[in-house]
């Protein structure tokens, strides 16, 4: 798969494990793995980029005497998830067209 198409989902995808609540690393590796594979290095370098594009921000809490980062979506996330699905009606043209010899009905 083309790395930035790959990076581009694997953002929204994160943002969307958080877009209802925030959560933290493991919470979220947890929640999308019924989804796809994500390795906690990728995970936080995906935090860590959507943090710098304020899709997101952070906040440190306490938690069984250990500090958590907990990541909460921002506006310019949730613009982000809706910028995607229109996107992605686009990509399911394009794949409708590259495709369109393969359909045995045509």
């Amino acid at each position: 798969m083309d790395i930035q198409l790959k990076r581009g989902l694997l953002d929204v995808s994160v943002l969307a494990a958080i877009k209802n609540e925030p959560s933290y690393g493991y919470k979220i590796i947890k929640d999308m793995k019924p989804y796809l594979e994500l390795s906690e290095s990728t995970l936080y370098t995906i935090l860590k980029r959507l943090e710098t594009a304020n899709m997101l921000t952070v906040k440190t809490a306490e938690h069984n005497g250990r500090l958590r980062k907990y990541y909460h979506i921002t506006q310019n996330g949730l613009k982000r998830i809706e910028d995607f699905k229109v996107e992605w009606n686009e990509i399911l043209s394009i794949y409708k067209f590259v495709t369109k010899e393969d359909d045995p009905c045509d």
